[in-house]
């Protein structure tokens, strides 16, 4: 019970309070191991949610879905100020590499549901890409979109490099192997005639990929993620960097032949000392199976679009605020699942 009140309250904490929350939120994340039932011995049950690195945007945005959607056995009733999410329920974050790690884990029935973008939701339910030569998960099913993900190549400024092709020979992270940023990184750079032999690549994570940015071991890498990035911003106040456009024919070449992308504009002071930059962007996606019921999914539904998460959105993560009912159908490339479907057309947001 202990875990599971620092988890409900981990995500409700200021933006001032990030990091700390983000070490509780990791505290959530230990609290599945171990356990092979979904029940509990005071009939609650435990909801596993794969996220991503700790030092992305996945983890904290996870940690506020857990908290909304939780509401452990001897909470408040909502209507006392209570938890709103759905009863009985623990939802737990749980660290992760990523998209396609996500999705794998989720098909495997490892966790309940998990983040990812919805490019590589596609390409596991449809067996493209990456998933080429395996089964097509076609179980894999959506709750809801939640932000765009903007894909940010930082460089440090100065170094000479000022565009994709200028990363020919270089030292460049693709991201960690498994993830969703690793699959589109080599996407982009194959779109600018650069194959995997034409650069030095490697894969860090965000970490590290930060750090040795900063110590000069690494030229360029690739994040694609909400934004701010927490890593990026520590990295911006400890370095000057820049991050590469991604716009011209190029792009427009990508966008049309992957439906998934889309045009757009980091604004400039996101990071300091860095402008306006024309990138690209794809839909983050919250995912379940059809192995949840669908009275769970409409519950959990129900509880994400709840007022009270709204709050908890809005002051819970800088990226929190552009998660919006909206937009929550937007950029859908597989299928609702049935429940969240059911809640849509209640609310009027589905024909």
């Amino acid at each position: 019970m202990w875990i599971s009140t620092v988890c409900d309250v981990a995500g409700k904490w200021p933006a001032t309070a990030r990091r700390l929350a983000l070490l509780l939120g990791l505290i959530c994340g230990l609290a599945p191991f171990g356990v092979t039932g979904a029940g509990l011995a005071d009939n609650g049950s435990y909801f596993r949610i794969a996220t991503g690195t700790t030092d992305g945007t996945y983890f904290p945005i996870g940690t506020l879905i857990a908290s909304a959607i939780s509401n452990p056995p001897g909470s408040r009733d909502c209507a006392d100020g209570g938890s709103c999410g759905v009863p009985g329920l623990i939802a737990v974050v749980q660290a992760s590499k990523g998209s396609v790690e996500n999705v794998g884990l989720i098909a495997k029935g490892a966790v309940e549901s998990g983040l990812s973008q919805a490019d590589v939701a596609y390409m596991a339910y449809n067996g493209l890409g990456r998933f080429r030569g395996g089964a097509p998960y076609d179980g894999l099913r959506v709750i809801a979109t939640l932000f765009p993900e903007m894909v940010q190549i930082a460089v440090r400024k100065y170094s000479g490099i000022y565009a994709v092709e200028d990363l020919r020979g270089k030292r460049v992270s693709l991201g960690e192997v498994g993830s969703g940023t690793a699959l589109d990184a080599e996407v982009i750079m194959a779109a600018y005639g650069l194959k995997l032999n034409d650069y030095k690549v490697v894969y860090f994570n965000l970490g590290e990929s930060a750090d040795r940015l900063r110590l000069g071991k690494l030229d360029a890498f690739f994040i694609i993620a909400g934004t701010p990035v927490p890593a990026i911003e520590d990295l911006a106040e400890q370095t000057n960097i820049a991050l590469l456009p991604i716009h011209g024919a190029t792009a427009d070449r990508l966008r049309e032949k992957f439906s998934f992308f889309a045009a757009a504009t980091l604004p400039a002071g996101v990071y300091r000392n860095v402008g306006d930059t024309k990138t690209l962007s794809v839909g983050a996606q919250w995912l379940v199976s059809t192995r949840l019921s669908e009275s769970q999914a409409y519950e959990m539904t129900r509880a994400l679009w709840h007022p009270s998460t709204r709050r908890l959105f809005d002051h819970g993560h800088p990226v929190g605020r552009l998660i919006q009912l909206e937009s929550a159908l937007d950029g859908l490339a597989i299928p609702l699942h049935d429940g969240a479907k059911r809640y849509y057309r209640e609310v009027g947001a589905l024909p």
